[in-house]
């Protein structure tokens, strides 16, 4: 796929059109992939051991499909899923888009306050979930929480004789294909709630058009094809599990094989090798643990040829030995964020090391991205920092019952305004040099959390590093590492940091503070929570 030249002067950049949009449902696609690939293996659980094919999912999407519409479900009801990454998910997202309801993802990490926003504020009026996860009883949670959820009708939990009912309803395939007949591909079809780093979560409202073409494009890039066997050790309820693995492989006919609910390095190497996965998904955190796992050695990797490394810059070193010891030689880069369905850019499954571990790749086909002073909303020369952007057919339709916020995000020409700044260079490749709200203000001099993050990585005793800004009366901000050490090497100091910076960086890009940490407060999906580092590291360094 050729990128279109990004304007001489200006960051501006549209994605290639040269493959078309798929203008189906995510239903209609379903059917259409399992009537190609009827036995090709779609759906492997490794700790179950369950597996399917495309057309065994189908039936039981369409078995699911039937019981809904016997309780009544109509087009746009929504259905919130409170679960981890068990094959029920998977099957649940197809039901639900058959019938044209509403998917609500909700966090397997929400406990009760959480999940009866999430439940109010998205009018659900039938939730699945699993009976528990990790410490979390989410059936305890849900009995004290119905009462706050007024729309809340139904609830059902995996493996309960209700739940197996429902899910083996005879299959009713005209029921089901008639109200499939009746969907449009901009229908809403799934709700996701971002974070909320700042006030209370907001629903990502995302349409079949929004995510199956994300889904389809991003694996498009890598290549795929329905011999790939992808391995999802992200979450289901994130885009990247979902759209990115879900939807993206079986847009293609290819298969998801699942290692584990949660993430957990050795299952993941345990069905990489069992199942000779072709490909991987992860954030930089998950590859690490793999890397220096204790059993890596053991572990058999020929199998693997592509995937994603995405959520935060991937360190150089770590890019080379994903490359070299996991046989990943085409693994790519990506960005997005939810309410961009989510990737607008992407590198090339060719891209030098380089450029994987420096940027975040080209603009994505079909999509437009500029580059924007944050001020004046003028699009930035090539190689000067600016607010990312971007527009297209990825756009979500706004933010759940929000207006006011959607307004605030997706401007009256349609772009989506990320919070991300970015520098974009001649030949179109985007580099992420922080959140708008990230950037440290050091005594006037704008500092980029990411590029000495960068530069620290080169210590040899640093295995992750995370930098923000902290209070200072002198300067307004200074920086603070948190770092995590290699195990068995002698602990670093502010005076050793500085020393190892000294001649190599700017002096105000140089960490006063240095907080040693075992792990970073992160998201589900292994997002670092910087406002949460922030708020803690006063306290931690004894600032006030």
């Amino acid at each position: 796929m050729s990128t279109t030249p990004a304007h001489h002067q200006l960051s501006y950049a549209s994605g290639p059109a040269d493959l078309p949009l798929i203008g189906e449902t995510i239903g209609q696609r379903l059917v259409a992939v399992a009537l190609e690939f009827p036995d090709r293996e779609a759906l492997v659980d490794v700790p179950s051991g369950r597996r399917w094919t495309y057309r065994a999912l189908d039936t039981d999407v369409d078995r699911l499909a039937s019981g809904l519409l016997a309780l009544g479900l109509e087009t746009g009801d929504r259905v919130g899923i409170w679960a981890p990454n068990v094959p029920e998910w998977v099957i649940v997202q197809y039901a639900t888009a058959k019938i044209g309801a509403i998917l609500v993802n909700i966090n397997p990490a929400y406990q009760a306050p959480e999940a009866a926003y999430v439940l109010e504020q998205a009018g659900i009026r039938l939730l699945i979930a699993a009976p528990s996860h990790r410490s979390s009883d989410y059936v305890s949670m849900i009995e004290q929480i119905r009462p706050e959820a007024a729309a809340l009708r139904d609830v059902f939990v995996f493996g309960t004789p209700e739940w197996e009912t429902l899910a083996n309803t005879p299959a009713d395939v005209a029921a089901v294909a008639e109200r499939l007949a009746t969907l449009d591909r901009d229908d809403a079809i799934n709700i996701q709630y971002t974070s909320g780093t700042t006030g209370f979560p907001k629903g990502a409202t995302l349409s079949h058009h929004n995510i199956l073409n994300n889904g389809f494009l991003v694996t498009e890039v890598q290549r795929f094809t329905e011999v790939d066997r992808l391995c999802v050790q992200v979450p289901f309820y994130h885009c990247f599990g979902m759209v990115m693995g879900n939807l993206g492989s079986m847009a293609h006919g290819s298969c998801v094989v699942i290692p584990a609910p949660a993430f957990d390095a050795e299952a993941t190497m345990v069905a990489i090798e069992q199942e000779r996965c072709t490909a991987i998904y992860g954030v930089p955190t998950m590859y690490i643990a793999i890397l220096e796992h204790p059993r890596f050695a053991e572990h058999d990797f020929s199998s693997l040829r592509t995937g994603i490394m995405s959520g935060s810059p991937c360190p150089a070193e770590v890019m080379r030995r994903v490359v070299d010891l996991m046989h990943l030689s085409q693994i790519t880069i990506s960005y997005g964020m939810t309410e961009t369905s989510p990737v607008s850019t992407h590198t090339s499954i060719d891209a030098s090391i380089e450029r994987r571990v420096s940027t975040v790749g080209t603009v994505h086909p079909h999509v437009e991205i500029k580059l924007i002073d944050p001020v004046s909303g003028l699009t930035v020369p090539v190689g000067s920092p600016g607010e990312l952007c971007a527009r297209g057919y990825l756009v979500m339709k706004g933010y759940w019952e929000a207006p006011a916020k959607t307004a605030e995000a997706i401007d009256p020409n349609g772009w989506m305004h990320t919070g991300d700044l970015a520098v974009m260079d001649d030949e179109g490749y985007f580099r992420i040099v922080g959140r708008l709200k990230d950037l440290v203000i050091r005594g006037g001099e704008n500092v980029y959390p990411v590029e000495v993050e960068e530069f620290l990585y080169s210590h040899p005793d640093i295995v992750d590093v995370q930098v923000i800004g902290v209070p200072d009366a002198k300067y307004g901000e200074e920086l603070c590492a948190w770092i995590r050490m290699r195990e068995g090497r002698e602990p670093i100091t502010a005076e050793s940091l500085r020393a190892f910076c000294e001649g190599k960086l700017a002096r105000y890009k140089v960490p006063r503070y240095v907080h040693l940490t075992d792990e970073f407060p992160m998201t589900v999906t292994g997002k670092i929570r910087k406002r949460e580092m922030r708020e803690r590291s006063p306290g931690l360094l004894g600032l006030g």
